[in-house]
């Protein structure tokens, strides 16, 4: 809006230099970018997000599957697992030797990781293994990869306006400096005397 009421100010103002109506027509055209081409982009960006992402998902439903293991004994700690102390309960999982059946029929023996507290021998479990009943991790499911290309469009919206911001900002600022350096030629022209009578003559 700033923008449009700035072309109007200079359309015939004689006070108007051609750099304040090029500023006005820059911020225009930002302000188009803004409200037109980067909402674009940005579903742009989440549609192919989206369609990749809810691909992904039927891949690993496909291909991912729930069975039960049977917790043979607790292992100790791994260094690597979260302190206990600062562990949230929806964190906490051990660490077991486990048996289970891949979804082929073989027999699988490991470790895994259970959500469970105080495993104890033949305590069930459930855990996501591949057709041939390697450990995997849960597949995505489709509301999360619906968040996923959700923000990445919004994220490509963001971007596109800072860029178209900081372009603007950007051509302004070569436009002010050009200014200021003929101001200081002009200035330098003149000479120190430019104000006295008879000046020049």
């Amino acid at each position: 809006m700033r923008a449009i009421s700035g072309l109007w100010r200079w359309r015939h103002n004689p006070l108007r230099r051609a750099t304040d109506l090029a500023e006005a027509w820059i911020a225009l055209a930002a302000l188009l970018l803004v409200l037109v081409v980067t909402p674009l982009a940005g579903a742009l960006v989440g549609g192919v997000a989206q369609e990749a992402l809810q691909k992904s998902v039927r891949q690993q439903q496909m291909s991912r599957h729930e069975v039960t293991a049977t917790v043979t004994r607790a292992l100790g700690r791994s260094p690597l697992d979260a302190d206990p102390e600062t562990t949230t309960g929806r964190d906490l999982r051990s660490r077991v030797l486990a048996d289970w059946t891949a979804p082929d029929g073989t027999a699988q023996h490991g470790p895994a990781m259970a959500n469970l507290k105080h495993p104890h021998s033949g305590d069930h479990f459930p855990i996501w293994t591949d057709a041939h009943g390697r450990i995997v991790a849960r597949p995505l499911d489709s509301a999360t990869a619906t968040t996923h290309a959700v923000l990445a469009g919004v994220g490509a919206a963001l971007l596109g306006i800072g860029l178209v911001e900081g372009s603007r900002r950007l051509i302004v600022w070569r436009m002010v400096r050009r200014r200021y350096a003929r101001w200081d030629q002009a200035w330098a022209k003149a000479g120190p005397d430019w104000g006295r009578t008879g000046t020049g003559s």
